[in-house]
């Protein structure tokens, strides 16, 4: 295959050894992999990186890219995919509530892949509920590796069409209606985005700023779009970080139950660590 799916009204050139480059500087920058399938996702959208920097050409833009630390962040929230709702996956707030039920004396949860806010949200609304308060002894720490995501996340600010599934009582306790021409918009209330601390986090990175144990990981559809050997490496690294009895959730495309050095599952998608049993 010379070209990737090249297509004649293509501002921009578009060959094979360009698209080979994104791919690679993306495995190596945040450890996602992309199908050949990807071909027309990564022209669209870092053309838009192309044209705003006023470049000529995908191997400009790829030489600044490894010359620029702050266009190497661009470029991954670029070819980062964020699709999420409130409550996705209805099944795994049902255990969570069912978990901080059984153990009050939960303090950490981390989601790991918070996207625009809607899932460390809804986690905090279950543990609101939970504890009957907005004051709670549970640290929610909601991270990702996209920048603009976050701060999106942070402002809390969404279309009304997004809780429309959300019961009447949960939205009247949890959102505030936006005014004038913010009517059709609602903002998650204070209270539950103080319950929230958004970080920057690379899964990739050495460093994932845990320097305590966590209860319950919330990592949802992250791991599909690392290869094996990142999977089980990132996998590994946070039943580490899981007390003994924790709780780590996987997306509805994910699956572990053979990794039973590292845990056993528990339920449809939900997994515990098996560190007790053998000492790790």
């Amino acid at each position: 295959m010379g070209a990737v799916a090249i297509q004649h009204e293509r501002e921009f050139v578009f060959q094979r050894a360009d698209f080979d480059k994104v791919r690679a500087s993306l495995m190596q920058k945040a450890g996602i992999r992309l199908t050949d399938a990807k071909d027309g996702l990564v022209y669209s959208r870092l053309a838009r990186r192309i044209r705003a920097l006023g470049l000529s050409s995908f191997a400009e833009y790829l030489d600044y890219v490894d010359s620029s630390k702050t266009e190497q962040e661009q470029f991954v929230n670029a070819l980062t995919t964020n699709l999420t709702s409130f409550f996705r996956e209805s099944h795994h707030f049902d255990a969570l509530a069912n978990y901080l039920h059984d153990h009050p004396q939960t303090t950490t949860i981390w989601c790991a892949a918070s996207s625009t806010g809607e899932e460390p949200y809804s986690i905090a609304m279950v543990v609101a509920e939970a504890f009957g308060s907005f004051k709670t002894p549970v640290k929610i720490i909601a991270s990702d590796i996209d920048s603009n995501v976050l701060a999106t996340a942070r402002k809390g600010i969404y279309p009304m069409r997004n809780i429309e599934q959300i019961p009447p009582q949960r939205r009247k306790v949890f959102f505030q209606r936006g005014r004038g021409t913010q009517s059709d918009k609602v903002r998650v209330v204070k209270e539950l985005r103080d319950m929230v601390e958004f970080r920057q986090i690379n899964l990739q990175q050495a460093d994932w700023g845990f320097n305590h144990e966590v209860d319950i990981i919330f990592c949802r559809n992250v791991m599909i779009y690392f290869n094996k050997e990142t999977q089980l490496k990132v996998l590994n690294r946070m039943v580490r970080l899981l007390k003994p009895g924790g709780l780590y959730v996987a997306g509805h495309s994910e699956n572990f139950n053979h990794q039973t050095h590292l845990v056993r599952p528990i339920g449809k998608t939900l997994y515990q660590p098996v560190k007790a049993a053998n000492g790790q």
